[in-house]
């Protein structure tokens, strides 16, 4: 087989696997917007009960499953199944399940977006000049802190964070442990916020979902940022001595 043949082919297996994520990212934001929803799991929450109650280990294995898959194709519902792994499987193990299905997804997109451009891109950043590349070697040297940093900010979207990290060159490892990890303080809130939820469907309220936001909950992830940015501070006042 000719060469060029075979990176051509190589080429559109890449990109046809960021098409096929965005396709289906596309249709499913389309066709479940109304789906995965807060109404539509206060409609279903007996039958998700029993389910649960009936084939245990079956219900958190498929839980895992479908969080992932919403992660993966960043489809809508992540905060809805969130709040479903708290109601479903208590603070604990709801939180493990929970993040478990999260860094599933989040591995699988970076993984595609790796594999179909972030390689290509990561070497043009890298032989180029200026602005661009001093933010690649910046990336590069603060690399834990940074990926830390973009998972605790409440204030950065899930699918940039897991897209940005392949586009720029981040390996593997440490994208999988700092999202397992920085996701957590998070997931453990809203996760909470689920494990609440029966006595909210019966009173036919809806979850404060603003309670990430109170000083109590926001304050302790103001803290872990700081220490996350420790390291960077201290790595440039150094080399600012150093100078």
């Amino acid at each position: 087989m000719d060469k060029e043949d075979e990176t051509g082919r190589g080429r559109l297996l890449r990109y046809g696997a960021l098409v096929l994520i965005a396709a289906v990212a596309i249709t499913g934001a389309v066709l479940l917007r109304d789906q995965l929803t807060f109404e539509a799991l206060a409609a279903n929450r007996d039958d998700l009960i029993a389910f649960r109650d009936r084939n245990y280990l079956s219900a958190a294995a498929g839980f895992v499953f479908a969080y992932a898959l919403i992660v993966a194709f960043s489809l809508p519902g992540a905060t809805i199944a969130t709040l479903t792994g708290g109601f479903l499987f208590g603070v604990f193990p709801g939180v493990f399940l929970n993040v478990v299905g999260a860094t599933l997804g989040a591995t699988a997109i970076f993984t595609a977006a790796k594999w179909g451009l972030g390689a290509q891109l990561a070497a043009r950043m890298d032989a180029s000049e200026g602005l661009v590349r001093r933010l690649k070697q910046g990336i590069d040297r603060n690399m834990w802190e940074v990926l830390f940093l973009i998972r605790l900010v409440p204030a950065v979207p899930f699918f940039v964070a897991n897209i940005v990290p392949a586009l720029v060159g981040v390996r593997l490892l440490p994208f999988v442990v700092t999202t397992f990890l920085g996701i957590m303080p998070g997931a453990l809130v809203f996760t909470s916020v689920g494990n609440g939820l029966g006595a909210v469907f019966e009173r036919g309220g809806r979850p404060d979902l603003s309670i990430l936001f109170e000083p109590q909950i926001l304050l302790p992830i103001i803290g872990l940022c700081a220490l996350a940015l420790l390291p960077i501070i201290l790595k440039s006042v150094r080399g600012t001595k150093g100078v």
